[in-house]
């Protein structure tokens, strides 16, 4: 690869360097605030060598009329989210005094909004590391959407093609120009941002848990203030905010824009929007009431707590109200296979995305068809486009290779002597995005600090390849990529 080549990229991974060093000042801001200045110290010191790193980068200038290819923006992609991951672990090195490991994890798993961690004690922790923790998911997640909606469609693999237009005439009204898009979607994100913390606040959290929560639920990622999650907050109102704003951190974002440049109906009218809603409210009603009828709750509490649960896993949030795997077997069954889906295209959460089922569910019903008609010509249509043969390829593509990367990271982690309940659902988890596994270690009620350093490094990369698609980071594999 040609240095210039070389030479942009690192200019352009100074400057996200140089922005988390210049994020760090708000734990610094949030310690000071607290009057609890013994981590102080270790901040400073993580955010200096973050900038200075970032410095070093950004000093030798952006090449003159040097243009990034589509290959080298999947190299930047990946390149960013690891060298991000490894300053953005510094904070915890130095103020929580654990190994590198772990802090490689916790910030993998922030910055992926993956939400597994390796901490314990949220709750007599400094507020600084809080938020950092909460920050690391709220950047991760606008940073992925960025990704969503400019790189993957390169890819042909984030389906973002099948979403861009409705009509044939919607792409130049809604989305005129990359960087007004690029300015909406930030906005809406920070609005909805303010507006979730601001509810969390209304509904009986304190300010600075709010604020925390607003950012982890948005970007759908899962660190809480606390070990028991949301069971911490008793108040209904809570628990139905961290329910709106995790299905709102799952809808595309494009949509809202297209929605604010006055498309009203895009998001009413959107296939995959209809059916994330549509799973979501029948899993709610099925298990709710199956709670009900199997507990001592009354329907509305089963309701509320299944409603929050179950979202959280579709969306890969991660929050959790009370330990599910203790609800018996067809929930914990039903969990997993829930943690597969994952949100909309375009959006923060993770997974397979609810697009790719119902693609896959188009394509059965026209070979059925096809059997019984043989000479019928099936049109094959999804959100208004025609289903051709890359779209197709590209998901079948994907999905095969999701299900490989789980099931090599499981056979890699029961290597290393994890049982298989920790070492499937471990794999699984981090591979979609949903944090917590099952079982008794990395369950609602764990966390991943008793695994061994090697399964923390496996799981780490299980996250990166979960976040960026797969095929992202595959595709700089193939020799071919490093050829002029």
């Amino acid at each position: 690869m040609a240095l210039p080549t070389l030479r942009i990229i690192g200019f352009v991974i100074g400057i996200f360097l140089i922005t988390l060093a210049v994020s760090m000042s708000v734990p610094m801001l949030t310690l000071v605030i607290y009057d609890r200045m013994s981590d102080l110290p270790s901040f400073l010191w993580a955010s200096l060598i973050t900038f200075v790193a970032g410095l070093a980068l950004v000093i030798p200038g952006r090449p003159e009329q040097v243009h990034l290819r589509p290959r080298d923006m999947y190299l930047l992609t990946v390149s960013s989210w690891v060298v991000v991951c490894i300053f953005a672990a510094l904070p915890f090195l130095l103020t929580q005094h654990i190994s590198y490991t772990d802090s490689f994890f916790e910030s993998m798993s922030g910055i992926t909004a993956t939400g597994s961690t390796v901490l314990s004690g949220l709750d007599h922790m400094t507020p600084g590391i809080l938020m950092w923790r909460s920050m690391l998911h709220w950047l991760g997640g606008i940073g992925f959407i960025g990704m969503a909606v400019a790189i993957l469609p390169l890819l042909r693999i984030g389906g973002m093609r099948l979403f861009q237009t409705e009509s044939s005439d919607r792409s130049e009204k809604v989305m005129p120009r990359s960087h007004m898009v690029a300015r909406l979607i930030v906005a809406t994100y920070v609005s909805i941002t303010i507006l979730g913390s601001l509810a969390f606040w209304w509904a009986g959290m304190s300010v600075f848990d709010a604020i925390n929560h607003a950012m982890s639920a948005i970007s759908t990622g899962g660190f809480s203030t606390s070990d028991q999650s949301l069971a911490k907050w008793t108040q209904p109102a809570v628990h139905w905010v961290a329910i709106a704003v995790m299905i709102m951190g799952s809808l595309p974002f494009t949509l809202y824009v297209a929605t604010l440049r006055g498309h009203r109906r895009a998001l009413i009218k959107d296939q995959q929007v209809q059916g994330l809603l549509g799973l979501l409210v029948v899993t709610w009603l099925v298990l709710g009431t199956w709670m009900w009828w199997t507990t001592d709750m009354v329907w509305w509490d089963a309701f509320r707590h299944v409603a929050l649960n179950v979202t959280s896993v579709v969306t890969t949030t991660g929050f959790a109200l009370g330990d599910y795997s203790l609800w018996g077997n067809f929930s914990l069954m039903l969990f997993f296979y829930l943690g597969f889906i994952g949100g909309c295209s375009g959006s923060t959460a993770g997974g397979i995305k609810i697009f790719r089922f119902q693609v896959a569910y188009i394509l059965l019903k026209a070979n059925l068809n096809q059997l019984i008609h043989p000479r019928a010509v099936i049109k094959q249509k999804y959100n208004g486009h025609r289903l051709d043969e890359d779209i197709v390829r590209s998901i079948l593509t994907f999905s095969f290779f999701f299900a490989i990367t789980i099931s090599v990271i499981a056979l890699a982690l029961s290597l290393l002597g994890l049982d298989w309940m920790t070492a499937l659902t471990g794999a699984a988890s981090t591979v979609s995005g949903v944090g917590p596994g099952l079982g008794e270690i990395i369950g609602p009620a764990g966390n991943f600090s008793t695994l061994p350093d090697a399964a923390k490094w496996i799981l780490s990369l299980g996250m990166l390849l979960g976040r960026l698609e797969i095929i992202t980071v595959f595709v700089l594999c193939i020799p071919a990529f490093w050829r002029h």
